[in-house]
Formats: structure tokens, C-alpha cells, sequence
């Protein structure tokens, strides 16, 4: 559940965002992904002409410049101790969060835009977080994040620099939710 939802009140309240690096944004048009992905099957419509959004739950996902190769984790129902152990050790933290040594100056440099945009057209992917929208979308608010590093470390990531993400592509084969974005922009990653 989205942080700050309460039951019985969750649709109300639910947030969703927008990153960018784009600090000049006042509408948000739907469009297509560019190139198209690899769907499974029937969710080819994933590629049409879509707004994206991320709740608030999963905004640690975004607070990385876009173009950053990232893999984030965190425990969820099911997690073994074994799991944890191996990827969480003695960290208390909610997600851990791996990026290559050689972008990290990118998250001390990049300001971000986090859009907040209308849930009312929205639909949950049931993946991560993700909602998408078919309509445009006018943002209710924007709020500018700079030091991206410390927004992550404030919203309970802690943040590992690696020299490659490479060794971390068995995380998938654990009890661990594991998700990765922009990993084909990282060293040695394989297609």
C-alpha cells in the first residue's frame, strides 16, 4: 500500500509522479515507447501512447538521473533469511539501491523534477508501482530534488556504489523483489 494510504481511503489519497529532468513541464501528453519493448504476451499495449506514473511507495525507484543504470531490492513476503542476509547483511534499510561507481557523480550533480499528477485516469499496472494513463495529464505540483544521493539515503535506500552491476544479475533468481532500470546503458550488461 502507498505510503500515508490508509484502508478505506487508499484510492483517495493515492499519489502518483512523474521524474524528470525536464524542469519546465505543464502537461504531460501520452506517448509511445521508444524503442518498443519486448511485452508479454497481451500487454503489447504497454508500448501505445501512455503517461507513466509511480505511487508514492516506489518514488526511490525514480530519484536517479534517467538515463542511470540502476538495480534496486527490498524484502517482501516470502523473502528467506538466506536472501537477505547475502544482499541486506546488517543494513536496516528499507531498499538497497546499486549503481556503477563511474554515474555516481551524476547523482550529486542531476536536479530532478517530481511531478505530482491527478490519479483519476490512471490504472495500476500491479507491478512495482507503475500506473499509466491513456489521457494527458496537467501536473498538481512540482517539487525540485537536487543531491540526489541524500533524497535516497532520506527515503531509507541505502545506496551501493559497485564498479559494474554485472554481478548482481542473479538478484532475479531470489526471494528478493529485484528490479532493474536502464540496465542495458550499464558496463558489460548482457543484451
Amino acid at each position: 500500500m502507498p505510503l500515508g494510504c490508509e484502508a478505506g481511503n487508499a484510492e483517495a489519497r493515492l499519489r502518483l509522479f512523474h521524474f524528470s529532468d525536464d524542469l519546465s513541464i505543464n502537461h504531460f501528453e501520452p506517448r509511445p515507447t521508444r524503442p518498443p519493448k519486448a511485452r508479454p504476451e497481451g500487454h503489447d499495449w504497454l508500448n501505445d501512447a501512455l503517461v507513466w506514473a509511480i505511487d508514492e511507495a516506489h518514488v526511490p525507484m525514480y530519484l536517479f538521473p534517467r538515463e542511470v543504470p540502476r538495480i534496486l531490492l527490498w524484502r517482501k513476503e516470502g523473502t528467506t533469511r538466506a536472501d537477505a542476509d547475502r544482499f541486506f547483511g546488517r543494513s536496516h534499510a528499507t531498499t538497497i539501491a546499486y549503481v556503477e561507481a563511474r554515474r555516481f557523480g551524476e547523482l550529486t550533480r542531476t536536479t530532478l523534477a517530481r511531478y505530482e499528477l491527478p490519479n483519476s485516469t490512471f490504472i495500476d499496472l500491479n507491478d512495482a508501482g507503475m500506473w499509466v494513463s491513456k489521457e494527458s495529464a496537467t501536473p498538481l505540483g512540482m517539487m525540485l530534488i537536487d543531491r540526489l544521493d541524500q533524497a535516497l539515503l532520506a527515503a531509507d535506500v541505502e545506496l551501493r556504489v559497485v564498479p559494474s552491476l554485472v554481478p548482481y544479475a542473479d538478484v532475479w533468481q531470489t526471494t528478493l523483489h529485484a528490479s532493474g532500470i536502464r540496465l542495458g546503458n550499464a558496463v558489460g550488461w548482457p543484451r
